[in-house]
């Protein structure tokens, strides 16, 4: 029999119980999460563990990620996969990575950018644009006007420069929550659009 895999290293409720706790509100959205993808990603159930948490996360992530932003959607999950590579965060290189294979069409880009985004091949905006992610995360301190100027040279609008660091600085509080709780990625994600 296989064993069931932990949600993460600290100890929580069952699964059923964590759902139980929610609010009308968060329950839903776990139904439409089931619906839409076929099962809760574990960073919501890890989250439903401190339901208020969850519901800030929850409201952050889909701002983000899906509101309104000179930034494709594509272009916030590559900025995802980097960030995560860089910061080694198992979690969201998986999860992000299938969100890239999907969005993209190409079952190759998000191993490629999780490896080495310098050698996949990008057009000079998605090049510009990883450049400054890596660089805000690995040495934040380093960062100047000539890593803005090169983004506005490949394209981008100062409005995009925001989302970029907003994007860049939500994933990298998110690697470290998931990495200091060593959250585990749903298995299904592995085997999505390839």
């Amino acid at each position: 029999m296989k064993k069931t895999p932990k949600l993460m290293a600290i100890n929580t409720p069952s699964r059923d119980v964590l759902i139980d706790n929610l609010d009308e509100g968060m329950k839903k959205y776990f139904r439409v999460c089931e619906e839409k993808l076929g099962f809760v990603p574990n960073v919501l159930l890890s989250y439903a563990f401190r339901p208020e948490k969850l519901k800030n996360f929850v409201s952050t992530y889909n701002e983000l990620m899906l509101g309104e932003s000179g930034l494709s959607k594509l272009e916030r999950e590559m900025i995802a996969v980097v960030v995560s590579s860089t910061n080694h965060c198992l979690y969201c290189v998986v999860a992000h990575g299938q969100a890239v294979r999907q969005l993209s069409g190409d079952p190759e880009l998000a191993e490629k950018i999780s490896i080495n985004y310098r050698a996949a091949g990008l057009d000079k905006r998605n090049k510009s644009m990883l450049d400054f992610a890596y660089k805000l995360t690995k040495d934040p301190s380093i960062i100047e006007d000539c890593d803005r100027d090169e983004l506005r040279e490949a394209g981008f609008k100062e409005e995009d420069i925001f989302d970029i660091a907003d994007t860049v600085a939500f994933f990298n509080m998110s690697n470290r929550i998931a990495s200091g709780l060593d959250m585990q990625p749903n298995n299904q994600y592995h085997k999505m659009n390839r």
